[in-house]
């Protein structure tokens, strides 16, 4: 039998409906087209340049040595779930219990998770706009309606604010909308939200009984002298319905292990746990060792981390914005930045031709919003030198 002469034959008519209409990545367009190129500076993707740092891996290679290469609980290790509580605690000032903690494949999985608990089929999810893309491609693949509500912008200079506009929201609530999804600090615009707006979400979700899921993954990423950014964990009830996603990915420079947690009430554990043992059946015990490595020994790291970011936010911001013809609202958080271009109309064609002209790979703004405006979104975690070089090739290439 050859396989090769089953080429023309379409399959895609017995898949269901749902999976069919989950599209495909922009990111990941990009990604392809300018993958391998000798030279190109990779700034499309959300990760930094750094490699999981040894006290982190050689906790990882302690556990294989040890032989712990057995099935896992499918919450997590008490280990990891107790690390998990101690690092939030002292994050937050907050006296958690280890029960409110689930281990996750990444934070992608956890966002899985939240959204299966949430959302049924034909269920609407409200997402300020705009998104990282897979929030709205984790509602599709189970049959819900990702509602994009456009984000506020108070002027598109360096001096400039993205915030959320609470009428929009609440102008968006249908009967059939169950949650509202809050990325802060935000990928891709850097918007860090403010108590006051946190407090506004939090007050509308209960009007209407919505599940808030709450992705502060990158709650350290802030620019502005702080600690952390404001969190639902500072403005929250105990009972309030709020699913916290995190990820090990970004604080730990761990993007490659998939690897991270998802925050519920105590009540909801169980369920938690049953979509996890239908998914992943838990996380490998070795990873987990070496997140707990993370967490326990981790905090001079992430302040490194933190600081080069600041560092990268000013080279391209202050590199760009000489070229007369970019726009932004400098990030408060995160470490994206999200900008226009004058001229502009196809973000996917800046992006490709950035990708033959400068030797610089970017993510375009169509990934993240539905309006075919001319953003573009680069990644400044990486070292200064490659900031400068891949800065001063977008200038030449924009000007």
């Amino acid at each position: 039998m050859s396989f090769s002469a089953d080429r023309a034959t379409d399959l895609t008519k017995a898949v269901r409906p749902e999976a069919l209409a989950v599209p495909p990545s922009g990111i990941v367009e990009v990604f392809t087209y300018g993958w391998g190129r000798p030279g190109l500076i990779p700034l499309w993707a959300g990760e930094g340049d750094m490699a999981t740092p040894a006290f982190i891996t050689e906790a990882t290679t302690r556990s294989l040595a040890a032989g712990e290469t057995f099935y896992t609980p499918n919450r997590g290790i008490p280990a990891f779930r107790e690390a998990v509580t101690r690092y939030m605690s002292g994050l937050y000032g907050q006296d958690f219990a280890p029960e409110r903690f689930l281990c996750t494949i990444g934070g992608m999985h956890a966002m899985q998770v939240a959204i299966r608990m949430a959302l049924s089929q034909g269920d609407e999810l409200i997402i300020p706009s705009p998104a990282w893309p897979n929030f709205a491609g984790c509602a599709l693949a189970i049959g819900g309606v990702p509602v994009d509500v456009p984000m506020g912008l108070t002027d598109d200079g360096p001096n400039g604010r993205w915030f959320l506009d609470i009428e929009r929201l609440a102008a968006a609530v249908t009967p059939r909308t169950r949650a509202i999804v809050i990325n802060s600090p935000s990928n891709p615009t850097g918007w860090t939200a403010t108590r006051a707006e946190l407090e506004e979400v939090l007050a509308l979700a209960r009007k209407h009984g919505l599940w808030i899921i709450a992705d502060e993954i990158y709650g350290q990423f802030v620019f502005d002298g702080s600690k952390r950014a404001p969190s639902f964990h500072d403005v929250m009830d105990p009972d309030d319905r709020i699913l916290f996603v995190q990820t090990f990915s970004k604080n730990w420079a761990m993007t490659g292990w998939r690897i991270g947690w998802l925050e519920c009430h105590p009540s909801l554990a169980q369920t938690a746990e049953n979509l996890i043992q239908y998914s992943s059946s838990g996380v490998a015990t070795f990873l987990q060792r070496g997140a707990i490595a993370a967490l326990d020994h981790g905090t001079s790291f992430v302040e490194h981390q933190i600081a080069r970011a600041r560092a990268g936010r000013d080279i391209v911001c202050d590199g760009l914005l000489a070229t007369g013809r970019v726009h932004f609202a400098k990030p408060e958080g995160a470490f994206y930045l999200y900008f226009k271009v004058d001229g502009a109309k196809d973000p996917m064609a800046l992006a490709k031709r950035l990708v033959d002209d400068a030797n610089v790979g970017l993510a375009p703004g169509s990934a993240f919003a539905n309006n075919q405006n001319p953003w573009l979104r680069l990644c400044f975690a990486r070292k200064a030198e490659d900031l400068a070089e891949a800065t001063a090739r977008l200038v030449r290439a924009l000007t």
